[in-house]
């Protein structure tokens, strides 16, 4: 009789230890969103769908390049349409603002209007969370490193907390056939160098091979287009303004197809499963004028070069963005 209660209870333990770790497997990943937004919509697209994804819990919002003030208007804004003001916002270090493609919109908000927190100090935010978190902190950087390179300057001991993915580089294929000086990278090489040599806990990029032809088109974008989510409200709102004043394009083709979705491509990266789009370790280095070249000497980062599934990718995509946030 001792011997038969003996092992239920072990048995019960290893059911109770498995169902502990299935339970840790499952809770959302720590997430601060690192954005350019306003200038190419795509950021924006990008936060939503953090937001709609249950794998991933939103810590922070900080603003990067530029006048991050205005970035931080279009973060918060966005955010309160989304009734999503438990999130704080923080900016990091103001500059003369070019790319202000979502300016009309946020005319008549302050960020007084703002019902959560508003962060003067960006990096001084990533580096409190940093410190608060028990583990590594996913960190989705959709723009210039700006922030991050002032966090490891600032606190270069909390690299090892640091799980970034961004959208940066191009490795064989940039912005044509020809590998290209990836904007993100281009725009402050320094801090990528900075981030690139870094002991982060690990660095995983999307280069323009993967992300930069990811558009949406046919039954796809009128489902998006067509959607009465607030969220995707927002974004075909903002999609006239952004169209009429962006300066890289001509963006005549709304009724058809998305601009490129280069940043939500990140986000599925940052998810703890994203089969569809592996990556894979490889050394690189970057030039002074910002291309990202395979290097046998150079850091090595997690890059996604290749797709397994990008439509089942695409068709995801289309769903998650469908679905309201909880």
């Amino acid at each position: 009789m001792f011997y038969v209660l003996k092992r239920l209870l072990t048995v019960l333990f290893i059911l109770t230890a498995a169902l502990s770790s299935m339970t840790r497997a499952a809770e959302p990943v720590p997430v601060i969103f690192d954005t350019d937004i306003g200038s190419d919509i795509d950021d924006m697209v990008a936060l939503s769908l953090i937001l709609k994804s249950p794998e991933l819990d939103l810590k922070l919002v900080t603003t990067a390049s530029e006048d991050t003030r205005y970035r931080a208007k279009v973060a918060a804004k966005f955010l309160t349409k989304a009734g999503r003001t438990d999130i704080p916002v923080g900016m990091g270090e103001r500059f003369e603002g070019k790319a202000e493609f979502h300016k009309p919109w946020v005319a008549d908000f302050a960020l007084s209007d703002y019902q959560g927190d508003i962060i003067e100090d960006g990096a001084g935010a990533i580096i409190q969370l940093l410190k608060q978190s028990s583990g590594p902190v996913t960190i989705i950087v959709a723009g210039p490193m700006h922030n991050i390179a002032a966090v490891l300057e600032r606190a270069p001991e909390l690299a090892a907390k640091m799980r970034i993915v961004g959208m940066h580089g191009s490795i064989y294929k940039g912005y044509g056939d020809e590998p290209s000086a990836e904007y993100n990278v281009q725009n402050n090489v320094p801090a990528f160098r900075k981030v690139l040599h870094a002991p982060l806990h690990s660095f995983t990029i999307t280069p323009l091979d993967t992300c930069g032809d990811m558009i949406f088109d046919g039954e796809q974008y009128q489902q998006l287009k067509n959607s009465t989510d607030i969220q995707l409200e927002v974004i075909f709102e903002n999609y006239p303004i952004w169209a009429g004043l962006v300066t890289w394009e001509n963006a005549d083709y709304l009724a058809t197809r998305s601009s490129v979705m280069y940043d939500a491509v990140a986000v599925y990266l940052a998810l703890p499963d994203h089969g569809w789009l592996p990556a894979e370790p490889m050394h690189l280095s970057v030039t002074g004028d910002g291309f990202t070249v395979p290097a046998d000497s150079g850091p090595q980062v997690n890059v996604a070069l290749e797709w397994a599934n990008r439509d089942a990718f695409k068709q995801w995509f289309v769903e998650r963005m469908l679905t309201s946030a909880n």
